[in-house]
């Protein structure tokens, strides 16, 4: 369990220690892993530098998009969350230099004040 997840109280959707072997590639060699979630089948991961979404396409899941977006770029951030007769919440990441935000569908029971506090932690610790 990383820091961030330690001092927010949170518990990761995602074996962050199989995730951090998974992202080995992508990863810094001083980058940790903090908390990850996962959504339906596509995975946000939070470092202790950016945020990773992780958008596994095609039947198998083994065609994957990384998104990566460091919190220095990051200017804002909303969570819309279910309704009564809304299936989906919906999570939006506005970054520099972009005319559109980020959107991400998050089903109903995904831990949005885990997500929304683990973005405010990266976001504001700048």
């Amino acid at each position: 369990m990383g820091l961030l997840s330690g001092l927010l109280g949170l518990a990761s959707d995602v074996d962050t220690g199989a995730l951090a072997r998974e992202l080995e590639p992508i990863l810094l060699p001083d980058e940790t892993i903090e908390v990850a979630f996962q959504v339906l089948r596509d995975q946000m991961v939070f470092t202790d530098r950016r945020v990773v979404l992780i958008d596994k396409q095609g039947m198998t899941g083994r065609k994957r998009a990384y998104h990566s977006i460091p919190y220095r770029a990051i200017t804002m951030f909303s969570v819309e969350t279910a309704g009564s007769f809304d299936t989906d919440a919906e999570l939006r990441i506005w970054v520099a230099g972009q005319t559109q935000p980020f959107l991400q569908n998050l089903s109903r029971g995904t831990n949005l004040a885990g997500i929304q506090k683990a973005l405010a932690s990266g976001v504001l610790r700048r």
